[in-house]
């Protein structure tokens, strides 16, 4: 029978939610309360020498900082270890373990730096620690890597090889595969751990079927109070220990670790929540870095479906977990760029706005502050109404420009002419005029996407020249710039000014062939009167 090691790493894992900054109370009571559950092994951290010594953090550049922090805290029985990632810390920053207050260092490094990182392991060994060789993304190993990476192990000898479920994209059969292959091939005296992460609701599941594998060899399970941790957050440690006080003999003491979860994590949960979420779904669905599905959310232009879509189209197979923005910003443009004919659309169009008036409405709140203006300009002017990627309260349009996906599917379109791009997909039926996208867009733009300046540019192709507009208030650093925050771009207030800058420059450009009037106050109309108190 195996000899099963019960490994804790909130301190290290869970640093990802909060920069490691716990504060020096809370990491020694997280510690004390750790020893006195009697969990077997407490990670106290990262040793990165990037980063500043910290009394408050538990990300320390060298093995004298970790003195510094839990040197007059009792171990008991406990087997203190840290984390290097590999390459960010020096070996001249790692004392012999005999001078040192950790038993232990895990090394994680992904698989195309196995060999430096294995040697970088031998030479940490050497210095009398206890080395644990972290196998980060596990998922990314064919067979025959695993077997490579499993003759470096045997030679080097390490106290442990773990298996690393980065993204949280294991399903139990699939963990088994893994361990197996290790199981079978590395070195008897060698142990086996397991990492897990939340992706699928499986980190748990999967800590059981680990626990469950008969071998004989010794193994260590990672798990971190309330699964506090990266990305969705990993096995929780309560539940795990409960498993193993229940079906394997142990006799962990729950209650010390949930008065560390309710005294010293449950305040940063509040703040930062971890756990399973869409966000991280998606990635773990598509077996993706999550920094893809961050650059496209960040587009706020893709529905979720859309999202999944985009994911599921990363190429190379060898750059899914690798991310490489060129590639990702390549397959967003490729992705949104879907060409249609639109000669017909063109042509219906312009033959509805012939000899019309025409009002653009945009969501500023002068739409509403100056509503008195619109009003009086819409009873005497008859003008067909064109809003922008939302539908007002109180004006009656007769279309709407729609360029983002997630606004028009919050938008009901009953009875309104929806005018759209092609990134934009119908939910019943067809549109009634579909435009290309990519000939609107301002490619070198914060906002390429301005649906305002592709909706002048629209018009102007199809032979408007003179066009009216409201609620096109500008960008504020100050204040919401929409009466409905929601539509806002995160970044909008930090870009304020040189948004205004170039929306003046652009709307200066279009009046060279288009007469365009602002019946409310615009930032971008350099002819405002300057005392319009509405703004």
């Amino acid at each position: 029978m195996s000899k099963i090691k019960l490994l804790d790493c909130t301190l290290r894992d869970g640093g990802y939610v909060n920069d490691w900054k716990f504060g020096h109370d809370n990491i020694e009571s997280i510690f004390e309360r750790l020893v006195d559950a009697g969990v077997d092994v407490i990670e106290i951290g990262f040793l990165d020498d990037r980063r500043p010594f910290d009394i408050d953090r538990s990300i320390m550049p060298d093995t004298d900082s970790v003195e510094k922090i839990y040197g007059n805290l009792d171990r008991k029985q406990a087997q203190i270890v840290g984390m290097i990632d590999y390459g960010t810390c020096d070996i001249s920053n790692i004392k012999p373990c005999s001078e040192s207050y950790i038993d232990g260092i895990r090394v994680i490094f992904k698989k195309g730096i196995m060999h430096e990182a294995m040697e970088y392991c031998r030479a940490i060994k050497k210095l009398g620690y206890k080395v644990y060789s972290q196998l980060v993304s596990i998922t990314s190993y064919t067979d025959e890597e695993l077997l490579e990476l499993i003759s470096l192990v045997n030679d080097v000898k390490p106290y442990a090889v773990s298996m690393v479920d980065t993204y949280g994209l294991l399903h139990p059969e699939d963990l088994l595969h893994y361990y197996e292959i290790l199981d079978a091939n590395v070195d008897s005296t060698i142990g086996i751990g397991f990492h897990a992460h939340n992706n699928f609701q499986l980190a748990y599941a999967n800590a059981l079927a680990f626990l469950g594998k008969e071998t004989d060899r010794d193994i260590v399970v990672d798990a971190t109070l309330y699964g506090m941790g990266k990305s969705a957050g990993n096995a929780p440690l309560e539940l795990v220990s409960m498993r193993l006080n229940e079906k394997y003999g142990k006799s962990y003491n729950i209650n010390p670790m949930l008065e560390a979860i309710q005294e010293s994590i449950m305040g940063f949960y509040d703040k930062a929540p971890w756990g399973y979420k869409m966000f991280f779904y998606l990635c773990a669905l598509n077996d993706c870095h999550p920094n893809y599905l961050t650059l496209y959310k960040d587009k706020q232009n893709l529905s979720v479906s859309k999202l999944n879509d985009i994911l599921s189209m990363i190429e190379p197979e060898d750059k899914k977990l690798l991310y490489d923005k060129i590639v990702a910003e390549q397959l967003y443009d490729q992705f949104v760029t879907e060409k249609c004919s639109e000669d017909e659309a063109r042509e219906k169009l312009s033959a509805e706005l012939k000899k019309r008036n025409i009002l653009v409405v945009g969501p500023g709140k002068n739409i509403e502050l100056q509503k008195a203006r619109v009003d009086e300009y819409i009873a005497k002017e008859n003008p067909y109404v064109i809003s922008i990627n939302y539908i007002p309260k109180e004006i009656k349009v007769d279309a709407v420009f729609t360029t983002n996906v997630k606004r028009y599917h919050d938008m009901k379109t009953d009875g309104i002419k929806v005018i759209a791009t092609t990134n934009v997909e119908c939910r019943n039926g067809k549109f009634d005029f579909v435009f290309n996208r990519a000939p609107l867009l301002e490619r070198n733009e914060k906002i390429m996407d301005n649906s305002f300046l592709m909706l002048i540019k629209l018009l102007e192709s199809i032979g408007i020249n003179k066009i009216c507009c409201a609620g096109f208030d500008g960008y504020s650093d100050k204040e919401d710039n929409y009466f409905n925050p929601e539509m806002e771009y995160y970044f909008v207030k930090d870009e304020a000014h040189n948004l205004n800058t170039h929306m003046r420059e652009s709307i200066y450009e279009a009046r060279r062939t288009m007469d365009i009037r602002f019946l409310t106050y615009s930032a971008y109309d350099t002819n405002n009167n300057e005392h319009d108190e509405a703004f």
